[in-house]
């Protein structure tokens, strides 16, 4: 359990997010088996002279792993309970960042090409089975993405994760599941269920972001504290609990705008080489059309010219 009287870090800056280095936690041994199981998938497909994407790999290597875990495993994790507005970038990361990147990565199609056969079976069971349609379905999993953060500041939940440590570690757990079930379907490279044509896709994004405006807003102008006396206790000399509160909010603000046109951008890139790849898929059918038709209509010439020359062809003189 933590506590307010706990030795206060000294004030926050750049060393100390290299300096604090904890490998303890559920999430780091997260990190370390998903990244495990990656390279060594990676690793099978080449040996068997398989291609994989190198975007792919970096995407779900640094950008969504290494995403998660400079902020989970660093002096970023040592601050989000003695600043608010630290805790704001860690939210911002565990469940926007790092499960974009962690969809661009495409790990369920990696498994899928490297696993035997009975593996590959019950992944695409659990994947299609009736739980995972419900959680990502667009409009459900949207429904969860943007309610968490209104429940966790507007409620008793967000003081008692500063309070239990087991709690805090749970909700960075659930920040990056429900990024995940919001993210995945929306741009996601893997064979999921519910995938929506891009121009809802695109619309269910412009969606979420007014979400993040009022909240951020909200945060930056409530003269209520969240987490309660929490932040006043601690005593700090070098920033006011009310001081970062507004910085929070205008991180969330701010952040999530970012994040969303961010996305919009990769979806209007997906959907231009979608269209792309779709054109010319219809191109080769119709030059195959030709090429058939073409073929079929010179052996149609071929054969009525063997036919007339055989008609009109001289019979051989009787004596």
């Amino acid at each position: 359990m933590l506590a307010v009287e706990d030795t206060v870090p000294p004030p926050f800056s750049v060393g100390q997010i290299f300096t604090q280095i904890h490998l303890t936690s559920l999430i780091a041994l997260f990190l370390l088996v998903a990244a495990a199981l990656y390279g060594y998938g990676v690793t099978r497909l080449k040996q068997r002279g398989d291609a994989w994407p190198t975007g792919r790999t970096v995407a779900f290597m640094l950008g969504g792993l290494g995403s998660i875990a400079a902020v989970t495993v660093t002096g970023i994790e040592a601050y989000d309970t003695t600043l608010l507005s630290v805790h704001m970038v860690q939210h911002m990361v565990l469940s926007m960042v790092g499960p974009i990147f962690l969809a661009l990565g495409a790990p369920v199609t990696l498994a899928l090409r490297t696993l035997p056969k009975s593996s590959r079976k019950v992944v695409l069971a659990v994947v299609h089975s009736r739980i995972a349609r419900v959680l990502t379905f667009p409009l459900v999993a949207f429904g969860i993405f943007i309610a968490n953060p209104f429940v966790l500041y507007f409620t008793g939940l967000y003081r008692a994760t500063l309070e239990h440590a087991w709690l805090h570690e749970f909700i960075h757990v659930h920040f990056i599941i429900t990024g995940c079930l919001f993210f995945w379907p929306l741009l996601g490279l893997d064979p999921l269920p519910n995938r929506w044509p891009y121009p809802a896709r695109a619309l269910l994004m412009v969606l979420s972001v007014p979400f993040h405006t009022v909240l951020g807003l909200t945060i930056m102008q409530s003269k209520t504290l969240l987490g309660g006396d929490w932040y006043p206790n601690l005593h700090l000399t070098w920033v006011t609990p009310q001081s970062d509160q507004v910085t929070a909010g205008g991180i969330l603000w701010a952040g999530g705008e970012l994040v969303s046109v961010t996305m919009l951008g990769i979806l209007v890139v997906q959907w231009v080489r979608q269209s792309e790849r779709e054109a010319k898929r219809i191109d080769r059918a119709l030059d195959r059309a030709e090429a058939e038709e073409a073929a079929a209509t010179g052996s149609k010439i071929t054969n009525k010219i063997d036919t007339e020359n055989a008609t009109v062809r001289p019979q051989p003189d009787a004596g």
